[in-house]
């Protein structure tokens, strides 16, 4: 009898801790990863993160597998041919951008990764191809990230029942 009585309350703690748990987890996301090309041979990504209200600014990598493109975590030494191809630093906003020098040909794995104050690692993947990356601009910046803004000023002509003849 005494053990049925310990397993319930157990469980009466274990429901609301997850929930907690979970709730707070959430909180801490990526909302979107963004890419462009600036000048033909060099990426741009920015990655749009949620922090908690009252959190301190959380640490920002990109990394591809094992290997370290940039940090804002000053504990962490990025890979060596890395050192002058990268570039890693958190704008207002939440967007944690990289820039990097020389993207190779083909396809490449990127992976941002945000670290918040109690250790809850964030990260997100996108595979980048050269060919296909659009060059960094309003247009693409809309086109990426804005598509319902986007999608509202195409159809407000409609809505407003503007007739151009």
């Amino acid at each position: 009898m005494l053990k049925l009585h310990q397993t319930r309350k157990v469980m009466t703690m274990f429901i609301p801790v997850t929930i907690l748990f979970f709730g707070f987890a959430s909180a801490q996301k990526l909302i979107q990863l963004n890419y462009c090309s600036i000048d033909e041979h060099h990426l741009r990504m920015d990655c749009k993160y949620v922090v908690p209200p009252e959190s301190p600014e959380p640490f920002c990598k990109y990394t591809n597998g094992e290997r370290l493109f940039d940090t804002t975590d000053p504990d962490e030494e990025q890979h060596a041919p890395y050192r002058k191809r990268a570039k890693v630093r958190i704008f207002p906003g939440n967007i944690c951008r990289l820039l990097f020098k020389n993207l190779p040909n083909g396809k490449s794995n990127f992976t941002c990764n945000i670290k918040f104050a109690n250790s809850v690692i964030a990260s997100k993947t996108s595979v980048v191809e050269k060919k296909l990356l659009l060059p960094c601009c309003t247009w693409s910046v809309l086109l990426q990230s804005c598509s319902g803004l986007l999608l509202t000023l195409m159809t407000l002509p409609i809505l407003l029942e503007i007739h151009w003849l």
